[in-house]
Parts: structure tokens; C-alpha cells; sequence
């Protein structure tokens, strides 16, 4: 089965699996081969997989869609951030989601700055007439 975890900006994983699991808004499922075609919306949590070479690897996603026909598992995220184990997904997460946070605050100020210049100028453009 060849899983690929598709984000807005690129393609993160694309390799051969023996098996998914992952978490739906109706609870966790297991995904192998041989089950049948399946499509679920996922929300925020731990997706894992099970790489041909039978390592364990976890992967943080956000909300997003998984989609299985054939052979091929292909989810598409907002954001996802991978992790060898989960003591480091969890520091690489939280890492993540301060820069985020403090990226969005910036974008918030800049928004209010440019709203309130549009406001003092049609203000300006009020007063002339």
C-alpha cells in the first residue's frame, strides 16, 4: 500500500506502508491493503504508519481528509509535522504551534493597522466633501 500525505506547499510523505491508523471525527480506524476503499474526514491528532521496513512512525496532522482506493492512502492536510517517536513529536508540535501563534499575532496587528489607516482615510475623504 503506498501512502502520500499531501500539505498546501508540498508533497511530505510518499512511500510504501503496510499499514495506517488514524483518527476520524467517528473515532480511530486501522487501514491495511487488502481493506475496503474508504474515505474519512480526520480531525486534529496522531496519525500512524507502519513503514515496509516495519518501523513505527508518528506524524502530528491537522484537520484533513484521508481517501483509500486500491492500494493507495492519500491524505490531505492543513498541516502535518513528523516525528520519530512521541516525546519529540510533542516538543516539534508545541515548537511549531508558538511560531505559529506569534505569526498570526503579527498578521493580526498589521491587519488592524491597515484597517485603521483605510478608516482615517475615508475619514479625510468625508471631511472634504
Amino acid at each position: 500500500m503506498r501512502l502520500k500525505l499531501l500539505l498546501p506547499s508540498h508533497i511530505m510523505i510518499d512511500e510504501p506502508v503496510q499499514k495506517v491508523i488514524a483518527e476520524g471525527w467517528n473515532g480511530s480506524f486501522c487501514l491495511e491493503p487488502r481493506h475496503v476503499d474508504f474515505v474519512s474526514a480526520l480531525k486534529p491528532g496522531l496519525l500512524q504508519f507502519i513503514a515496509k521496513t516495519g518501523e513505527e512512525v508518528f506524524v502530528a496532522v491537522d484537520e484533513g481528509i484521508l481517501v483509500k482506493c486500491a492500494d493507495e492512502v492519500l491524505i490531505s492536510a492543513y498541516n502535518a509535522v513528523r516525528g520519530d517517536n512521541l516525546s519529540t513529536l510533542k516538543d516539534t508540535v508545541e515548537h511549531r504551534f508558538r511560531q505559529l501563534d506569534e505569526s498570526e499575532r503579527i498578521a493580526r496587528s498589521a491587519l488592524a493597522r491597515l484597517e485603521a489607516g483605510v478608516v482615517r482615510r475615508f475619514t479625510q475623504i468625508h471631511d472634504k466633501f
